[in-house]
């Protein structure tokens, strides 16, 4: 009898145990697993109850552990309706659906949907205005959401009817204790335990809970319980018409006409937004205005969807273009007889600078022609009904000043004032202080900055505090190194020492790409110490204002021309002359003058001249009126004794825009004349494929000489006639100054230069009488690719002195020409030109030529 009994209790422990490994979380636990649902143990904690559902026996972990607990629900879903994911306890959650939809990336935007083609009227209205208007409404669409997850999401209505598919969440506690989350099934039913199938379809979400009660108040007594929603059903919909995308929808349950219409993209540059219909069977249940969404935000009209219905979207009606100073410039849909003011109301209404004088209206009559009209803006004119195809145009306020002065020009506070009877120019312009520009008291404040803390290393108020206790290595900056040339922060000038151990820079200043600096422009570019990092100079911070003219535009309000009144300003504000204060009109226009805008006499300019090198006082010193180069020189105590006169250099601005126009011009007309002679090269039917690539290969080299010398930057110097044995002042010009100028004195050096096809290219000491032959010499004499004959001379004051220069009666004397000191001796490479043999073989290809068609000749004869 023992051994039957342990073998029955055997089987059925193994039958339980394999019960327990097919049963899933959402299968319902028979009767040895609880042999009394209704009942609890008393020593379990019971999770479903809020007060211990703390508790950490409910809590997925055993008190104590981090060992997780994997208790069983206790009436999970039944298998056929979906079994869900075991959770870690069997609580009721109100991100379960959340959890689920995030876990599948959540709700994404899809790509915007193409643009559509431009309707028939949008370009009737752009050939109209000038202007694409858009379709009011398309922009509501231009994204479509891949999902309806926010809509599952959202709170259920109180009238939300439950049906097959729903998911009911509901938790018990009293004398029945349980949770479950049960799926309604076809028939309309859900089980639970011990109570037995309730039939939910049809009822309304919000007699749901009392319903539940009522079902399970027959069997048991004593409880309380909760009842929501989990996931929600969905239904099938059809969208036909004038839709962007239509065809067969599925949506959720809680989803309405306007959900559906975001998911679909809405409707196409052809479909209604006025009057969209919802089809239930053989009726249309509801009609739909986008406009009282868009425009009022008014959403009492939209519909809950139904299995089955059938959104329709008929053609667009008639439509209208408002344009002009309008807040929102659209094409937009026409209810009938719609006045002009609610159209304007739907395109939000006019503008701040909107006319109140009239509105146009361009209309089509009968379908036959076009004819405009204006309506009034008041009452009466914006009850004008519109019609189909209407073009509305309103206009904006004119821009004219009405009582108003307006004052511009160099002066403080510039800006419209407003006028009176009476009003005279002093009102706006009460004395000299208001003539000094707010531009030039900031560039004057700008002038006492502090000085720049010290950085010992570019870049050094972005390091850190040291990462792990590091120290970190500082590097010194480039104008701390041994071995670099002076440079600041700005100068990013790299220099190369060749062989002979000099140092040649690669970037060359404008004045020595040009090949002719004089020796004071050297002088000037090159630094006797380290370059500061801010050069302190001195410059008009302003333009001078132009005293003895001003003037009143006026315009005359009979013919409507434009006068101009003058006035001394000098008289009036500075000597408060009565017959200058002249009476101002409503509507004039004050303008104050300077010199940068009409030029005035040189002795009326305010002049600043540099005075750079071996003067006794260099600086920049204002010139008096007709003051001269020579007492200005003067002035500053004249010329040091190691002043080199000859070498000096004198530069002004308005001679350097006038040589750089020239250099322009002169780029341009080369590049002209390059461009024909290869067009020449390129159709001539003599040219050989050899012609053609030679060619190619020149247009490549004159392209890159073309931008060389549009590189060139012209200097603005004046070459002085000043002799190599000139000193004093006595030997300097009487020329006029002008404002920025600049004259720069080097001492005199004491070395002579031999640059270009030389074996050696250095600098020579200066020997007085030496000859050019003699530093030829020292410097190893030309190379073999030297053009000799090509070779000149650059004078230390600029003057250039070439090969032919030394022709005489007894031959040529170049050789035997004498060095000044600072001198440079040039001699320039061959110019490689085509072999004789070339030369030949083109005579002979002529020749060969002439006599076949010599021949050809006799054979016609």
């Amino acid at each position: 009898m023992a051994n039957i009994i342990a073998v029955c209790f055997l089987a059925s422990s193994v039958t339980v145990g394999l019960h327990a490994q097919q049963q899933t979380p959402g299968s319902y636990p028979d009767e040895t697993q609880n042999p009394n649902p209704g009942m609890q143990n008393p020593n379990t904690v019971d999770c479903s109850d809020p007060m211990e559902s703390n508790a950490p026996e409910c809590s997925g972990q055993a008190p104590g552990t981090g060992q997780a607990q994997n208790p069983q629900s206790r009436f999970p879903q039944s298998g056929r309706l979906g079994a869900q994911q075991a959770r870690p306890n069997g609580n009721y959650t109100d991100t379960e659906q959340l959890n689920r939809q995030q876990s599948q990336n959540g709700p994404s935007q899809e790509p915007r949907l193409p643009p559509e083609p431009l309707t028939e009227f949008q370009k009737f209205v752009a050939s109209t205005i000038g202007q694409v208007l858009p379709n009011f409404g398309a922009d509501l669409f231009r994204r479509v959401p891949s999902t309806f997850a926010p809509v599952d999401m959202a709170p259920v209505p109180p009238d939300f009817v439950v049906g097959p598919g729903d998911e009911l969440r509901i938790r018990v506690w009293g004398q029945l204790s349980f949770q479950a989350n049960v799926r309604v099934d076809r028939s309309g039913d859900i089980y639970l335990p011990q109570v037995g199938p309730v039939h939910v379809a049809s009822v309304p979400f919000a007699e749901l809970d009392g319903h539940l009660r009522s079902a399970i108040g027959r069997v048991f007594h004593n409880f309380d319980l909760t009842v929501d929603l989990g996931q929600i059903r969905s239904i099938q919909i059809y969208l036909a018409g004038e839709a962007r995308t239509p065809g067969v929808y599925t949506v959720s349950s809680l989803s309405t006409l306007v959900d559906a219409l975001f998911v679909s993209g809405g409707p196409n540059s052809q479909g209604s937004l006025r009057n969209i219909e919802l089809r239930r069977g053989s009726q249309t249940v509801a009609h739909f205005d986008l406009y009282d969404l868009l425009v009022r935000g008014n959403k009492s009209t939209d519909a809950k969807l139904l299995p089955g219905d059938v959104i329709f979207i008929p053609p667009v009606g008639p439509q209208i273009a408002i344009t002009g100073s309008v807040k929102t410039p659209a094409i937009y849909e026409l209810l009938p007889g719609e006045p002009l003011s609610e159209a304007l109301s739907d395109a939000g209404g006019t503008s701040t600078v909107a006319s109140a004088a009239r509105i146009s209206v361009e209309r089509i009559q009968d379908h036959n022609e076009r004819q405009a009209m204006e309506i009034a803006y008041d009452k009466d004119g914006l009850a004008t009904p519109l019609a189909d195809g209407d073009i509305v145009r309103v206009f904006s306020i004119v821009p004219r000043y009405g009582k108003t002065i307006i004052l511009r020009g160099n002066i403080a506070n510039p800006g419209r004032f407003a006028w009176h009877p009476g009003m005279r120019i002093s009102e706006l312009i009460p004395d000299k202080d208001s003539l000094v520009t707010r531009n030039y008291w900031w560039r004057r404040t700008q002038l006492g900055l502090p000085a720049p803390e010290f950085e010992p290393t570019p870049g050094f108020q972005d390091l850190r505090q040291p990462y792990d206790g590091n120290a970190i290595t500082l590097k010194p900056s480039r104008s701390e190194e041994p071995n670099s040339q002076y440079a600041t922060q700005d100068s990013t000038q790299d220099t190369t020492q060749n062989q002979s151990g000099s140092l040649q820079n690669r970037n060359l200043t404008a004045q020595q790409r040009n090949g002719s600096s004089s020796l004071g422009a050297q002088q000037n570019s090159e630094s006797q110490g380290p370059r500061p990092a801010q050069r302190t100079t001195i410059r008009l911070l302003a333009p001078d204002i132009d005293w003895d003219y001003a003037t009143v535009e006026r315009i005359d309000p009979e013919t409507l021309k434009t006068t101009l009144v003058p006035f001394d300003l000098g008289k009036l504000v500075l000597q408060h002359d009565a017959s200058q204060d002249l009476e101002l009109k409503s509507g004039d226009i004050v303008s104050i003058f300077s010199v940068a805008d009409i030029r005035v006499p040189l002795a009326e300019q305010t002049k600043l001249v540099t005075l750079d090198g071996e003067f006794v006082h260099s600086g920049v010193y204002s010139v008096r009126p007709d003051e001269t180069l020579k007492e200005l020189v003067e002035r500053a105590g004249g010329i040091s004794p190691k002043a080199y006169l000859y070498g000096s250099e004198f530069t002004r601005e308005s001679v350097r825009v006038a040589q750089q126009a020239r250099i322009d011009e002169y780029v341009q007309t080369l590049e002209m004349r390059m461009q024909r002679s290869n067009l020449a090269l390129a159709a001539s039917s003599t040219s050989t494929p050899q012609d053609l690539a030679s060619g190619a290969a020149a247009q490549n080299s004159e392209r890159d000489l073309v931008a060389a010398l549009q590189r060139i930057r012209a200097t603005g110097r004046i070459v002085l006639t000043l002799k190599p044995d000139s000193t004093g002042t006595i030997s300097l010009p009487d020329m006029t100054m002008e404002n920025g100028d600049r004259f720069v004195i080097p001492p005199v050096p004491a070395i002579v230069n031999a640059i270009g096809a030389v074996y050696n290219q250095n600098s020579f000491l200066y020997v007085k009488g030496r000859r050019v032959g003699t530093y030829l010499q020292q410097a190893g004499g030309p190379t073999r690719d030297a053009d000799r004959k090509r070779a000149f001379i650059i004078r230390a004051n600029g003057d250039i002195v070439s090969y032919d220069a030394g022709k005489s009666v007894w031959g040529n004397e170049f050789l035997n020409l004498r060095l000044n000191p600072g001198d440079s001796i040039v001699v320039p490479e061959k110019t490689f030109k085509p072999s004789a043999l070339r030369g030949v073989l083109d005579w002979t290809q002529v020749f060969s030529q002439l006599a076949l068609g010599a021949a050809a000749i006799n054979v016609i004869k």
